[in-house]
């Protein structure tokens, strides 16, 4: 578990995470990774920030707890979709992800599903990865941060 010296910082945000977080500008991307995306392959030209003993709901909370969603877009969010032909059925951490969505950003989190290898390609464009250790399957999420006031 990662701990900050800081007032008001999620335990879940490392100091590299908070300043890579910082960095990013509006419209820019992160993606939130389970363990089995290839985030060193997909991170070249991104920052990665590896939390591999947290789940994505735990880094969903706290990323969400210090960057607002863009709000000049229909959808902010993007989950990789099911490929067709899996029998996993929809993921149940999506449901997770709806909560902590509507918890955050209430009026503000439309979500767009993309295609697996589409999901990569938009990865790559990414200013940020967090690997995740998370074992839930199709349980990535890209996030478009939007305009602090």
């Amino acid at each position: 578990m990662e701990i900050n010296m800081l007032k008001g910082i999620p335990k879940y945000i490392s100091p590299d995470l908070l300043k890579y977080l910082a960095e990013m500008g509006h419209g820019d991307e992160l993606v939130i990774a389970d363990g089995n995306f290839p985030a060193q392959r997909i991170g070249k030209n991104a920052h990665v920030v590896r939390a591999d003993g947290h789940g994505v709901p735990e880094i969903l909370d706290a990323v969400l707890e210090l960057i607002p969603l863009d709000t000049y877009v229909d959808r902010p969010v993007a989950l990789m979709q099911v490929c067709e032909g899996d029998t996993c059925g929809t993921p149940a951490i999506w449901q997770d992800y709806n909560d902590i969505l509507q918890k955050h950003e209430p009026d503000n989190h439309e979500i767009e599903y993309v295609e697996r290898f589409a999901f990569y390609d938009r990865a790559k464009d990414a200013q940020l990865i967090i690997a995740t250790g998370e074992e839930a399957i199709y349980a990535n999420v890209i996030l478009k941060k939007g305009v602090v006031k």
